[in-house]
């Protein structure tokens, strides 16, 4: 009965960790290209008693083994990298990809960092910026005098605007997009931000809408991935599971109570 009341133990926690997990996706259901998490569960330890195939006579073995677990424990949490819907905001600093890939940005350290929020701004130097300030690599820089309502983005990433006594627009940058053979081993590091790790393998820079590259959408955002109603649902599903646990360590204890009072 002492295992019972660790293992059910176990299992409060492992649901604590679930709730924890559904609060942060909640959260963040309106932050611009945010990526839900899923936690991964794993069972712990088990205590084998008896081996399956153990012999039991001289001409026959046990079938079935016996053993014991002891509860549950998180393996991972993974980002799910699933498109999250396109809002048209008609801001012309704001680019969405349709797709796979990630925007490419230098952070104050010098490192770069990947993206899909792609709510840029534009800085007093006329350069694309995320809301905190950094830059947009390769960069994408306004002209001197540029008119800033005829910024014009096309899906491949070209980067064009007019400039005043100019009839024809003119080609100011090209955006790249990024993408990795596991996107879900890039850690977070808050700020809408990812960062390489070595099990992301290395970033692969590509041209929008080629070589399996998202395309741009000019005037979009794109919104998170997290789905309310899902995650309530997976709510009341983590709740029980923990009211369970919590009755199983009631049990037990109940059950140690009516051992200790064989005796008065």
């Amino acid at each position: 009965m002492v295992r019972s009341l660790w293992t059910a133990a176990a299992g409060m926690n492992g649901q604590q960790f679930n709730i924890d997990t559904i609060a942060n996706n909640l959260s963040n259901v309106n932050t611009t290209g945010f990526k839900k998490n899923r936690p991964d569960f794993e069972d712990l330890l088990y205590q084998t008693v008896r081996t399956a195939g153990t012999p039991a006579t001289e001409n026959t073995l046990v079938p079935v083994g016996e053993q014991f677990g002891h509860g549950v424990r998180v393996a991972a949490t993974q980002k799910i990298f699933t498109q999250g819907s396109l809002q048209n905001t008609d801001v012309v600093s704001d680019i969405a990809i349709e797709g796979e890939g990630f925007f490419r940005v230098l952070t104050y350290d010098g490192s770069f960092a990947y993206t899909r929020d792609g709510a840029f701004k534009i800085d007093s130097n006329g350069q694309f910026v995320t809301s905190k300030g950094y830059r947009v690599v390769p960069d994408i820089i306004m002209p001197e005098g540029f008119i800033r309502e005829s910024i014009a983005i096309s899906a491949d990433g070209r980067v064009s605007v007019n400039l005043p006594g100019i009839d024809d627009p003119i080609d100011v940058a090209q955006i790249e997009v990024y993408r990795f053979v596991n996107p879900a081993g890039l850690t977070a590091v808050g700020e809408n931000l990812f960062k390489v790790t070595s099990a992301s393998g290395d970033a692969i820079a590509g041209q929008p809408g080629f070589d399996g590259m998202g395309r741009l959408l000019h005037k979009f955002i794109e919104m998170s991935n997290v789905e309310a109603v899902n995650e309530m649902v997976n709510m009341i599903v983590a709740q029980r599971a923990y009211e369970m646990s919590s009755k199983a360590i009631q049990t037990s204890d109940t059950m140690l109570g009516i051992a200790a009072n064989l005796k008065r």
